[in-house]
């Protein structure tokens, strides 16, 4: 047998919620179900178990439209015929949930991105692979790693965590319907990263062209 029961503790949990949680706010998720999500923003962020983003929002069901993958990236616009999770993502929160903001969101001590610089420099030749899962998802990160400045390992390896949303948030523009989104102003695009130690959030700021803190 494969798959198996949910652990005690997440029953348990589930439980709670249920008697809290929703116990107390069954009008609010009735309406969800009822009528539809209309979330106003769509946030791609890391898989990482320790960027919450919902919490450092103070989000309730309903709000955020939140797509997760490894280092919160977002190919160039390829229409290949290929599963394309990411992509349909992004395409379904623009054209049919009409979003009017579009968040790009990484953070300090990105496993992700730790990766794709051991990757290119040379030091994890695993996710050369063509087998890699991970390398070749990484491959999207390239072109920031060769933008880094000189520095130490550690100084260059937040300067592409960094790089990450800017990417990103670049390849979001090769997708049409995105930049006639965000032409005709219906649609605008932000980038934030998220020091997961001491809670501090950087905003892309493109007049000044570095991140700026919140």
């Amino acid at each position: 047998m494969t798959v198996r029961p949910l652990p005690d503790y997440l029953v348990r949990r589930y439980l709670g919620w249920k008697a809290t949680v929703y116990a107390g706010n069954r009008p609010w998720y009735r309406r969800l179900a009822e009528e539809g999500q209309r979330p106003r923003a769509m946030i791609v962020a890391c898989c990482d178990s320790r960027v919450h983003v919902a919490s450092i929002f103070g989000a309730d069901s309903g709000e955020f439209f939140i797509h997760r993958n490894i280092a919160n990236l977002i190919p160039p616009f390829a229409p290949s015929g290929d599963h394309h999770g990411t992509s349909a993502a992004v395409e379904y929160a623009v054209r049919e949930l009409r979003v009017a903001h579009v968040i790009v969101m990484g953070h300090s001590q990105c496993g992700g991105v730790k990766g794709c610089y051991d990757m290119c420099s040379g030091h994890a030749p695993e996710l050369l692979e063509a087998t890699s899962f991970v390398g070749r998802w990484m491959d999207i990160l390239r072109p920031g790693y060769e933008a880094l400045p000189p520095g130490d390992d550690a100084e260059r390896v937040q300067a592409l965590e960094k790089l990450s949303v800017k990417v990103s948030l670049d390849n979001l523009l090769t997708f049409p319907f995105v930049r006639a989104a965000v032409e005709d102003e219906r649609l605008t695009l932000h980038g934030l990263w998220n020091d997961i130690g001491d809670g501090t959030l950087e905003a892309w700021d493109e007049v000044r062209g570095e991140f700026v803190a919140i």
